[in-house]
Formats: structure tokens, C-alpha cells, sequence
């Protein structure tokens, strides 16, 4: 069940927000009943950044290897249209 809870919850009930993280869930946070941030596990944050690195490392590499360079029209337009072939 998705946890939403005030920021305040984080100093006062610690410990039942460290519990809900380390089972693997998130927690979101609310202040004055707006989203405000999302509490997570360092494994859960390392699954959806583990390979941004490597990706940009990649990325570094092949633009070391050619001056060829895409406009933010180019990048994008290839995106929309690989995107609508599948839909």
C-alpha cells in the first residue's frame, strides 16, 4: 500500500518510516498537504540510477570519437518517431 505521510512523520516516527523503506517501499512526504519529497532505500535508489553512469560514460566515449553533433529537434524528433512505429 503506498505510504503518503506529512514531512513531520520523519522526525517524529522514524522509525516506522525506516521500516516501510527497508521492506522496499517508498515513502512520499507531504508538507501543508502538498507533495514535497519521496524517502526511499539506498538499494531502491540504486536500481533506478545503477546505470545512468555507464550510460553517460558511453555517451562521453562516442562524442570523444566524432564532431557530429544533434540538435535537441533531431534528438527528440527520432524519440517521437521510434516512439509512434511502436504505438
Amino acid at each position: 500500500m503506498i505510504q503518503i505521510r506529512p514531512v513531520s512523520d520523519l522526525r517524529n516516527k522514524f522509525p516506522e518510516i525506516e521500516s516501510v523503506v527497508k521492506e522496499g517501499q517508498p515513502v512520499y512526504l507531504t508538507k501543508n498537504g502538498y507533495g514535497s519529497m519521496v524517502v526511499m532505500s539506498i538499494e531502491q535508489y540504486s536500481k533506478l540510477t545503477g546505470d545512468i553512469e555507464a550510460k553517460l560514460d558511453e555517451a562521453d566515449a562516442a562524442a570523444a570519437e566524432t564532431d557530429k553533433r544533434f540538435s535537441h529537434e533531431e534528438v527528440f524528433g527520432n524519440i517521437r518517431r521510434r516512439l509512434e512505429k511502436n504505438v
